[in-house]
């Protein structure tokens, strides 16, 4: 059984950074992706950035690129979104979203599989 479970989110004040974490429970291959989604109230769920996990390949979305970087750590089998430079719009609940079964880089949220149950990010002015 799939798990993911974020970490990491806390109030930040403008121009901060923060580290958000996804541990990774249940996938044994390297042929998955794994997003990061955020969700602010009101708002519909936007796409931030994702990752294969295999080869490390990424794509961001403009609104946070140069800001945002993703990575991940194999040993700790976890991904992380690293954020700087924060914006009151970068409020919001932070999902991150396995897809294992027809793997591609994408920011399309229903193509993703597996969900967890999120973290939140307040950035305060």
């Amino acid at each position: 059984q799939v798990q993911l479970v974020e970490s990491g989110g806390d109030l930040v004040q403008i121009g901060g950074s923060l580290t958000l974490s996804c541990a990774i429970h249940g996938i044994g291959s390297d042929d998955f992706v794994i997003g990061w989604f955020r969700q602010a109230p009101g708002k519909e769920r936007e796409g931030v950035s994702s990752i294969w996990w295999g080869n490390g390949k990424s794509y961001e979305a403009d609104s946070v690129k140069g800001r945002f970087t993703i990575s991940r750590d194999h040993a700790k089998k976890t991904v992380f979104l690293y954020m700087k430079g924060v914006k009151t719009d970068d409020t919001g609940a932070y999902y991150c979203a396995a897809m294992r079964l027809t793997p591609y880089l994408t920011l399309r949220a229903n193509d993703f599989d597996d969900w967890g149950q999120g973290t939140h990010v307040t950035v305060s002015s």
